[in-house]
């Protein structure tokens, strides 16, 4: 049977050319007055999945 891929994963990340996987930082939506300006900076950024996630993280996206 073919493995599917999660399709809410498949909107939220990327995979790089080096096998990394992309994410967009969180805490970004709103109360954004109340962060300052270098966590708003940090937050634009993009980030990429933590060691600790990335075999859960490659299972949701079994093609990518």
């Amino acid at each position: 049977m073919k493995m599917k891929t999660n399709r809410g994963a498949a909107k939220r990340l990327r995979v790089t050319g080096g096998g990394k996987i992309k994410r967009k930082g969180a805490f970004g939506r709103h109360i954004m007055r109340a962060k300052s300006a270098k966590q708003k900076r940090g937050i634009k950024k993009t980030q990429y999945v933590h060691s600790a996630n990335i075999r859960n993280t490659e299972r949701l996206l079994p093609n990518g």
